[in-house]
């Protein structure tokens, strides 16, 4: 049996604390040395629990100015699920690369009226989710399935629905990194517009940018080791 490592034990700690102290989003954690005095431990694995937590999107740390929780609760998954994502992330964003910037190449090419409805939907929905606090989850995969169903290709679009799960958690990664919403949806209406002009080199480049963004993702530079 794998033993855990100590900061998963914290992760737990930390959990209890910020509920029975009834912390919420938006709510300051104390200093990691007042936090390693409460929950008897050391302030360096209170600070590899702080790291797991901001991987997640729970937590956001401000330079100079303490960590604040996103949610209302600090539920963190387990590390090893962490870790075994982490592991074929790298795998899925090339898969995305490469057959996303076809697509949008393609649609740029072979999109009808009724497809550039679909992306303008997709579009509107993602924004009306960001104002509304969100994080534009549903309204990304609507536009990136809408390019998909541009380009008029069954057999690239058969390769995509193969790995839907896989684009499902590398969407989920990207959207809860701080401020990325906001920058997907902008990266989303350049893509567009190229499709729409019919500019097909454009319209990959603009992909190939957008999914390396996407490729940013904190969990990527996290050593669960470390």
């Amino acid at each position: 049996m794998v033993r855990p490592r100590l900061y998963e034990q914290v992760l737990e700690r930390l959990r209890a604390y910020a509920a029975d102290a009834g912390l919420r989003a938006g709510d300051r954690l104390p200093a990691e040395r007042d936090l390693a005095q409460r929950l008897g431990v050391s302030r360096a694995s209170v600070k590899q629990a702080i790291v797991v937590l901001e991987v997640q999107g729970l937590v956001e740390t401000r330079h100079g100015g303490g960590t604040y929780l996103v949610r209302d609760a600090l539920d963190a998954e387990p590390v090893e699920r962490l870790v075994e994502r982490r592991r074929r992330l790298p795998d899925v964003l090339d898969a995305r690369e490469a057959l996303e910037t076809k697509l949008a190449e393609l649609a740029a090419v072979r999109r009808t009226d009724e497809d550039l409805a679909a992306l303008e939907s997709a579009l509107e929905f993602m924004a009306a989710e960001i104002r509304d606090g969100g994080a534009g989850v549903e309204g990304d995969r609507r536009f990136h399935a809408a390019i998909t169903g541009a380009a008029h290709s069954a057999l690239l679009a058969e390769f995509m629905g193969a790995i839907a799960d896989q684009i499902t958690e590398s969407r989920n990664e990207s959207l809860r990194q701080p401020g990325r919403p906001p920058r997907s949806l902008d990266q989303h209406i350049r893509i567009a517009n190229a499709i729409r002009d019919r500019n097909p080199k454009t319209a990959a480049e603009a992909m190939r940018d957008h999914l390396r963004t996407v490729a940013e993702v904190r969990l990527l530079s996290w050593d669960p080791e470390d």
